[in-house]
């Protein structure tokens, strides 16, 4: 059987043909995969990554793993292929979780732990230099995430680290630097940090300044889907393969779009995962109160994201916090049933979603989540469907301002992430939304998306075809199709639950100040346990 828009959804192996190795170094793993033109995955590897909160609202790594666990996944995967097969890898593909970063001595040695893309540390820098200029030179509304505001923070509280360091770049960077020896990155990768000049695709002077940083500091930037450079040659030996290209990859965003073939603008990604957000590309570049615009994997191209930060993570938070203990916050099938008998719109329960503050569509970092509506009759079940209804919600929101930027009506949406395994939750985002939501087949979509790059850099389908190239590599299974009734429904519920946040702005910004005067904890040193 094939699906009309993507690869067979066999899973028979390709006996000839390049393969291709995909690295993806998420928030809280690094995965590796091998994958042939067909887009089959051979084999996958994971290492997990140690998440650090010194204090509230920081998230940090130590970088070093990020190289340790790439170069252990990668040499796991490639030893499940016999000699024969090695020698059809062609190139290495790599995504990474965005906006994150860390500063390196001339030796690669990180100079304190990296600054990951949720870290919500630099509330004040984001107001001091955030406007309407930043937005449309980088293509990034100011919020949590782009690490221009927590360099600024670094620069202002730690001025030292920045003045030893001699290059300060994202996860990809680092990655590529053990790689291959030379500190480069992808305009696709590096774009995240939120400095650059996007139209130029390019380091801009006047955000480098507010981030406290050099221009000799940052990597070299490289075309998605072109080659960096080879791969050190002890590596290659190490692994049983040739010293192969490594290829310019993308953000983990980016990337999640392409492995689901999300590559016309009537046709969205959407990520469940520990955020939500979506995305659609578009060959024009704008930037828009609500979405920010990234560097696409598509030389030429732009996508359109929006994003939400508590997805599955919220899920998964009431889970541990508010059910089964023995679960341990793992999906509970018992809870889901129980949700699902729960009528359309949780009886009057409302959740404002924000617990990890709010990008898309306010952009506000110290918003905070908040259930209105509670009566003696509702039930656990019902805040959990209400939960997921809220994300829906926003999600429509933040659709129609895709739409009204690209021109373009949506007419489906491609899902990834772990919120796909629910039946529930794939449901009310159908119903929500009111668009069909076909569920992608791989797992592990942003290393399939680096794999779409890595795999266009082979000529296979053409000369860094990538587009092409996602389309023949894309796997799906169901379509969840949407229940109009219900949408219309939902409808007067969304609006509700839309006017909660312009009434409880005020309410938000009194606990931010006292929350900021009653710290529970003081950061740790910032090279600490590196």
């Amino acid at each position: 059987m094939t699906n009309t828009k993507g690869a067979p959804m066999s899973s028979t192996r390709l006996t000839d043909g390049p393969l291709v190795v995909a690295i993806d170094s998420s928030t809280t793993s690094t995965k590796a995969i091998v994958v042939d033109a067909g887009g089959n995955v051979w084999h996958t590897a994971k290492r997990n990554i140690q998440l650090h909160t010194p204090a509230m609202d920081y998230y940090e790594h130590n970088p070093i793993r990020w190289w340790e666990t790439t170069r252990a996944t990668i040499a796991e995967v490639l030893s499940k292929l016999d000699a024969s097969d090695r020698g059809r890898v062609e190139a290495i593909g790599i995504t990474h979780q965005r906006e994150s970063f860390a500063p390196f001595d001339k030796n690669g040695q990180p100079l304190r732990k990296g600054i990951l893309w949720l870290d919500g540390r630099a509330t004040k820098q984001i107001r001091e230099y955030g406007n309407a200029h930043i937005h449309e030179l980088s293509g990034k509304p100011a919020g949590v995430t782009p690490a221009i505001y927590k360099m600024a923070w670094v620069k202002e509280n730690e001025p030292e680290v920045f003045d030893k360091a001699y290059k300060i770049v994202d996860v990809l960077g680092y990655i590529t630097w053990n790689l291959t020896g030379q500190w480069a990155s992808s305009q696709a990768a590096a774009d995240s940090l939120g400095l650059f000049d996007i139209r130029k695709r390019d380091w801009a002077d006047e955000l480098l300044e507010i981030a406290g940083v050099r221009r000799d500091q940052m990597a070299d930037l490289v075309t998605p889907s072109h080659e960096i450079a080879p791969l050190r040659d002890d590596l290659a030996e190490e692994w049983g393969i040739k010293a192969v290209p490594i290829i310019a990859g993308l953000g983990d965003g980016q990337a999640a779009g392409i492995g689901a073939a999300a590559v016309e603008p009537e046709v969205a990604y959407l990520n469940l995962g520990t955020a939500v957000n979506a995305g659609v590309e578009s060959a024009d570049y704008k930037y828009d109160p609500v979405f920010r615009t990234h560097v696409s994997g598509i030389p030429g191209n732009y996508v359109f994201e929006v994003l939400q930060s508590s997805g599955s993570y919220l899920a998964g938070w009431f889970r541990q916090s508010l059910g089964d203990p023995k679960l341990l916050g793992e999906p509970d099938p018992q809870l889901d049933a129980a949700a699902a008998e729960i009528p359309a719109g949780s009886e009057g329960l409302v959740t404002l979603p924000y617990w990890n503050a709010v990008q898309s569509p306010y952009w506000d970092s110290v918003a905070r989540g908040a259930v209105v509506g509670w009566r003696g009759t509702h039930s656990r079940a019902h805040m959990y469907r209400s939960i997921l209804e809220s994300i829906g919600f926003e999600m429509r929101l933040n659709l129609d301002s895709l739409e009204d930027g690209t021109g373009v009506a949506l007419e489906g949406v491609r899902a990834m992430g772990g919120g796909t395994r629910s039946m529930l939750w794939r449901q009310i985002m159908a119903d929500t939304t009111g668009l069909p939501i076909t569920v992608c087949l791989e797992d592990e979509i942003s290393a399939l998306g680096a794999a779409v790059l890595a795999m266009a850099a082979t000529g296979t389908f053409g000369s860094n075809d990538v587009a092409e190239a996602a389309k023949n590599m894309a796997r799906f299974g169901e379509t969840i199709e949407p229940d109009m009734a219900l949408h219309e429904q939902y409808q007067e519920i969304a609006d509700v639950q839309r006017g909660l946040y312009p009434k409880l702005k005020d309410t938000f910004e009194k606990l931010h100040t006292l929350a900021e005067r009653n710290p529970s904890t003081k950061p740790e040193s910032p090279a600490a346990e590196l």
